[in-house]
């Protein structure tokens, strides 16, 4: 059976939520494992067919502790995992693109293969108490999660990827 791993951090909620909805929905077609990012390790790579990786956008840079996650995975899983199929999900305050495009150079490093474009869900926080509040994620937002992770287990599920 084909395995998806979800590597996921949050600070405030916002990215659990996110990645919880879609490993909920990719369990329904696929063996699915999330892990938080401290926790993930280079094995847990190399087991896994497929990748959702999630996380925040801080000071328009991926979070501190998935940047942690890439540098102690990268080489250990360099030349091992090309051409596995991965999508992002990033949490923005306001725009989240430069997170999405540091997590995707990373993939094209490890030469994943992106199966879709990052879901970026933005909850519009501005403000510094806007920003360190725990966030609610709303049902359509939640719904485009779940819709991610049910079309990466189903692709990994029937070979699709």
């Amino acid at each position: 059976m084909a395995q998806l791993l979800m590597v996921y951090h949050s600070k405030t909620g916002g990215s659990r939520q996110m990645a919880e909805a879609a490993a909920t929905a990719a369990r329904d077609e696929v063996e699915t494992i999330l892990k938080p990012a401290h926790e993930a390790e280079p094995e847990h790579l190399l087991q896994a067919d497929g990748y959702i990786f999630c996380g925040p956008e801080n000071l328009a840079a991926i979070a501190g502790i998935m940047k942690d996650f890439f540098d102690r995975c990268y080489y250990p899983a360099l030349g091992h995992i090309e051409g596995r199929p991965y999508a992002q999900m990033v949490c923005a305050g306001s725009d989240g693109e430069n997170a999405a495009r540091q997590t995707a150079r990373i993939a094209q490093g490890w030469r994943l293969r992106e199966v879709q474009p990052p879901l970026i869900i933005c909850t519009h926080a501005q403000t510094p108490e806007e920003i360190l509040a725990a966030k609610t994620i709303s049902e359509d937002d939640l719904t485009k999660c779940r819709d991610l992770g049910t079309g990466m287990g189903a692709g990994l599920s029937l070979g699709v990827f």
